[in-house]
């Protein structure tokens, strides 16, 4: 039996786009051979995966897994929409969110073993089986010392899985009940609403600075005099806070608060962070028509 190496079983891993164990196992089954090694790939639909890689894989799912004190948001991309329905791939995508909650970030995660086999070679797998692009794009994790981490998922297509997933951290004493229902409060506020920080604190010092340069730019070019534009400006600044902070904002469930007030009016509780993603969220997609994406899908 000829000796596989490290270095071929990484050729044909890139070769291929397979998993290290299906790339090791075929250089096994034809005796180093890398030319049969291919084919064995093909026979057994495996390295169709290499094929779908340089699609846009812009649908898909996202997922929350909450376990107490902490939660995980995962957003798993695919070709089209028809993916995300299907039962398998939904399987797939719980069983990778709950397995996120074990890890501290995507590269530990699909580096994680799922069933005797990492996550990223069962992704590999499931697009030979499928037959479209996949991509692990993005993971969140949320946790507290004490309290509770709550989550929401907007356009749910399932339980814990959609199109937004939103993961809510809050540091309190009190009890789950309270948690649970002012975490999903929020959550849903943070899906609506798209905050981009937690408080005032929370802002990007040179986004600050450069909405500042920008708004009185603004006011000298109105012709106001320069200490007249200064006033201006920092009433433009509290309005930029309202617009973007969480704790700021007037809270949906009730707009006379803020998001911020509806928290301390109930109870003792601490927002220590946020989360959101969103599927799809910066990837150019390519447009086609209804009939050309049935079109590939049957041809895929």
């Amino acid at each position: 039996m000829a000796d596989i190496t490290a270095s071929m079983v990484k050729e044909l891993r890139e070769s291929t786009g397979v998993g290290m164990m299906d790339a090791k196992k075929a250089l096994v089954e034809n005796n180093g051979d890398m030319e049969a090694a291919v084919d064995w790939l093909r026979t057994k639909g495996l390295a169709k995966a290499a094929k779908k890689s340089g699609r846009t894989a812009a649908e898909g799912l996202v997922a929350i897994v909450t376990e107490g004190t902490k939660g995980a948001v995962i957003e798993l991309n695919a070709e089209t929409d028809f993916v995300s329905r299907n039962e398998e791939f939904q399987a797939f995508v719980k069983k990778v969110a709950t397995k996120a909650l074990e890890v501290e970030n995507i590269e530990e995660l699909a580096a994680a073993d799922l069933g005797g086999k990492s996550v990223a070679d069962e992704l590999t797998d499931l697009i030979a089986k499928i037959g479209e692009n996949m991509t692990l794009r993005r993971m969140e994790k949320l946790t507290v010392s004490e309290g509770a981490v709550v989550g929401y998922v907007h356009s749910a297509l399932a339980d814990g899985l959609g199109k937004i997933g939103v993961l809510v951290a809050l540091e309190s004493s009190a009890d789950d009940a309270t948690l649970q229902e002012i975490g999903k409060q929020v959550a849903m506020h943070v899906a609506a609403a798209n905050p981009q920080a937690l408080d005032k604190n929370s802002v990007d010092p040179e986004t600050l600075d450069r909405e500042r340069n920008v708004l009185k730019e603004q006011a000298i070019a109105s012709g106001k005099p320069a200490d007249i534009a200064e006033k201006m400006v920092e009433g433009r600044i509290r309005k930029f806070y309202e617009e973007i902070c969480l704790t700021e904002q007037a809270f949906i469930m009730d707009p006379d608060k803020t998001v911020a007030e509806a928290i301390a009016a109930a109870g003792d509780i601490t927002l220590k962070a946020f989360t959101r993603v969103q599927l799809g969220e910066g990837i150019e997609k390519e447009e086609e028509d209804f009939a050309a994406e049935v079109a590939a899908v049957a041809n895929g």
